[in-house]
């Protein structure tokens, strides 16, 4: 028996969320590296485009489908063109979401209308395309796999603003193990990672002051913020059969720092 066959993705369609970004682009490639046939789709046509382009060139075969994942035409459009291209969908990897230092109010005070983007943001974009892939997948019959991306703002607090994004990354891991329960029957399983910082052009910002930098990686063990190579093993891990008998788990990369709280 060749156990790493197991970890493989070979003839498995996944679809991206979010895979015109830094974290979903890669993800997107290392789902691609790993056997699967992939969706990539973002807001962002151009950045889509770029992310399928590096795939193909590799001689792998993805599909570029722009749209907004909180607008259900567009979530049902994307899973209808996965269907009529490749004939099935196995996997889905939600990679948008975000917002975190851009929206920073203290909590007694924070606007409605930025706690309502925040959540529509990393909430219903998680939301509603995981619905529209696993009614397909129980169609199917076939089980499947669903990976969200959570954050260590989900299980600790900070005291810098971040009510909306502690909430919304809080119902990603509730959600991802409310689904596992729910799915588990159909042959589908729900699971999580929880990054701390991930060094992308979204933070880009925040980690380009020396001071916020010095006292973050300071909290960290392993002495350095995460790269979204760091990501890889584990999402590819929750898609694969080798985690077969995994569900409703949330998996902490974070260099160790909450292993210090």
């Amino acid at each position: 028996m060749d156990v790493l066959q197991r970890f493989r993705l070979d003839g498995k369609v996944a679809v991206v969320p979010g895979g015109g970004g830094a974290i979903g682009s890669a993800l997107a490639k290392a789902l691609s590296s790993a056997g699967a046939c992939v969706t990539v789709v973002d807001r962002a046509a151009e950045a889509v485009e770029e992310t399928v382009a590096v795939i193909c060139e590799g001689g792998a075969n993805a599909l570029s489908v722009p749209g907004d994942m909180t607008v259900e035409a567009d979530v049902d459009r994307v899973i209808a063109v996965t269907l009529e291209t490749y004939g099935r969908l196995d996997i889905i990897v939600n990679a948008i979401g975000g917002g975190a230092g851009k929206v920073l109010f203290d909590a007694q005070v924070y606007p409605r209308a930025e706690w309502d983007w925040i959540y529509e943001l990393n909430v219903r974009s998680t939301l509603l395309p995981t619905q529209a892939a696993v009614r397909a997948m129980i169609a199917a019959g076939r089980g499947g796999r669903v990976v969200n991306i959570s954050s260590v703002r989900g299980q600790l607090g900070i005291n810098a603003g971040y009510s909306a994004y502690v909430a919304a990354k809080g119902a990603i891991s509730s959600l991802t193990r409310q689904w596992a329960t729910e799915w588990a029957k159909y042959g589908i399983t729900v699971n999580a990672i929880s990054p701390t910082f991930v060094d992308t052009p979204q933070v880009a910002m925040l980690l380009g002051d020396p001071a916020f930098k010095e006292a973050l990686v300071a909290r960290i063990p392993i002495g350095r913020v995460g790269t979204p190579d760091d990501l890889f093993g584990a999402v590819l891990l929750f898609a694969s059969d080798a985690a077969a008998f995994i569900t409703g788990q949330i998996l902490t990369i974070d260099g160790g720092l909450t292993a210090t709280q």
